[in-house]
């Protein structure tokens, strides 16, 4: 695989909103007022900050038994969401907090209402997210995660998740992704093509996530900004070929692919809770005939993704 270092040179115009480039966006926009549940903690408060860096609009925070404190960056925090929704109109919230009190913390915004959950806790227990998955069913929210990097929409300057933000950068390609390290090799390859992304979403590798591929593929083919899709997938499942399946049918724009863990053997996990191959469900291969099938070009190796996709899209 290549470097994943980006060259400095490129690194100048990375964050900066290029002259004649629209912004675009799905799921959030420079407007999302987000609240970061767990902001205290290690992990809240380093990316936070980060996200705060970006432009992303944070305006509270939620640590139960801290509320009308506020945090080194002047956050206010309060000890529930409904309280952050009452007094900021926030929106959308970042989920820092610990697997065994996570699934309550989703389940607290999804009872405030809030239109968008990205949850970036990993470990949350399969039956919890059982209970989380009916919850949503009944509800206005969409989650994105658990165990995932979360969203990034570079032109509109928001940033809800750990993805790297100065390897990002305003363009019209959509990226979805299973797995957090090949979302950035997949923006990297891209911004070093000398494009950039609409919005980048990692969706999470665990077995039951909020949102998937499909989701995210008909949100990217709706928006006339999006030009060019790209999508990583790896075994277990079947959200690839739900997808594929998608794309087939509806689908018009240039799409690629790249699937992960084509030589590992049946029945063995490969890092993601959600990355097991049993029997003949969820391998490579049928995920690969599938995406074949609807025209969708396959990038044999990491590497070669963005190359594959540029090889589709002419830009």
């Amino acid at each position: 695989m290549a470097s994943t270092m980006l060259p400095i040179k490129s690194l100048a115009c990375v964050n900066n909103n290029q002259s004649g480039i629209k912004q675009m966006s799905i799921l959030v926009n420079k407007e999302t007022r987000v609240v970061v549940c767990g902001i205290t903690g290690k992990a809240g408060t380093f990316h936070s900050s980060q996200c705060l860096d970006f432009g992303t609009k944070i305006v509270a925070g939620v640590t139960p038994e801290k509320g009308g404190q506020m945090t080194e960056n002047n956050i206010p925090i309060f000890n529930s969401v409904q309280e952050s929704v009452v007094n900021e109109g926030v929106d959308t919230a970042l989920i820092f907090v610990p697997p065994m009190f996570a699934a309550a913390s989703i389940m607290e915004c999804i009872g405030a209402n809030l239109k968008l959950i990205v949850c970036i806790t990993e470990g949350i227990p399969v039956l919890d997210m059982v209970r989380i998955s009916v919850a949503l069913e009944h509800s206005n929210s969409r989650l994105v995660g658990p165990n995932c990097p979360g969203i990034i929409s570079p032109g509109q300057r928001c940033k809800i998740g750990i993805m790297p933000a100065y390897i990002h950068r305003p363009g019209p390609i959509g990226i979805v992704s299973r797995s957090g390290t090949l979302t950035y090799e997949a923006v990297w390859q891209v911004t070093q093509h000398g494009s950039g992304q609409s919005t980048c979403v990692g969706i999470g590798g665990d077995q039951i996530i909020g949102t998937t591929h499909l989701d995210v593929i008909k949100m990217f083919n709706a928006d006339p900004e999006t030009e060019a899709i790209l999508m990583v997938g790896e075994i277990g499942g079947n959200s690839e070929e739900l997808a594929a399946a998608y794309i087939k049918q509806h689908v018009k724009k240039p799409v690629a692919a790249f699937i992960a863990g084509v030589t590992a053997p049946p029945g063995r996990r490969m890092g993601h809770a959600g990355a097991i191959v049993s029997g003949k469900q969820g391998n490579a291969e049928s995920k690969l005939a599938a995406l074949r099938d609807a025209g969708v070009a396959i990038a044999e190796v990491p590497s070669k993704m963005a190359e594959t996709l540029f090889s589709v899209y002419g830009q």
